[in-house]
């Protein structure tokens, strides 16, 4: 049972609206945001920073994005982020041999250097206490610019925040991204653990 109940979808009508721009990402409004629009501030802050962060700036891809958001969730541990992550990457044009390999991406070859390097910090960035060191750094820049560093930080934050949010709510997690989460992580032992 989640700590806090989602409000339903039309509860706020600039919420709603906002919140339009999952229906592209996940195919749904997510339950998290459905909870934090019991304070709409937090809810239109959260999709605004959500869509600047997510938007495709060029070589740091959507899928690419997702997968990076993904990492970032199984380093926090948070099933209801990784799902998500994985199902977005999906929708977003991942290659399938990444997408059911994504846990040997340093070794398989369906990934780029570049890929490798960016999805390293992912891990190193989301780990408590923080890895990223000079060989992480050294390995980033190798194949990515300052913007495109930024733009990945900028992922793995967003995460950070909602692996606490949705880990600490219990966050139910709706049946298709437990289905995308079955079907990528799920030979891996991926449930939906406290999401229920």
């Amino acid at each position: 049972m989640p700590l806090v109940t989602p409000l339903a979808p039309d509860h706020n009508v600039e919420v709603a609206k906002l919140a339009e721009f999952f229906n592209e990402t996940l195919g749904f409004c997510p339950n998290s945001v459905l909870t934090m629009q019991r304070r709409p501030a937090i809810a239109t802050a959260f999709i605004q920073l959500n869509k600047a962060v997510m938007a495709n700036e060029g070589r740091v891809t959507s899928a690419l994005k997702r997968l990076i958001g993904y990492l970032a969730s199984m380093t926090a541990g948070c099933r209801y982020c990784q799902a998500h992550t994985i199902r977005a990457a999906e929708r977003y044009g991942a290659e399938a041999e990444q997408l059911e390999n994504i846990w040997a991406f340093r070794t398989h070859p369906a990934f780029s250097e570049a890929e490798r390097a960016a999805l390293e910090f992912a891990i190193a960035a989301s780990t408590i206490p923080n890895s990223v060191d000079e060989a992480v750094s050294q390995n980033l820049h190798q194949y990515w610019d300052e913007g495109e560093i930024v733009e990945m930080l900028g992922v793995i934050a967003l995460f950070g925040y909602l692996n606490r949010w949705n880990d600490s709510m219990g966050t139910t997690l709706e049946g298709a991204a437990e289905e995308s989460g079955k079907q990528f992580l799920g030979k891996k032992g991926w449930n939906r653990g406290k999401h229920v």
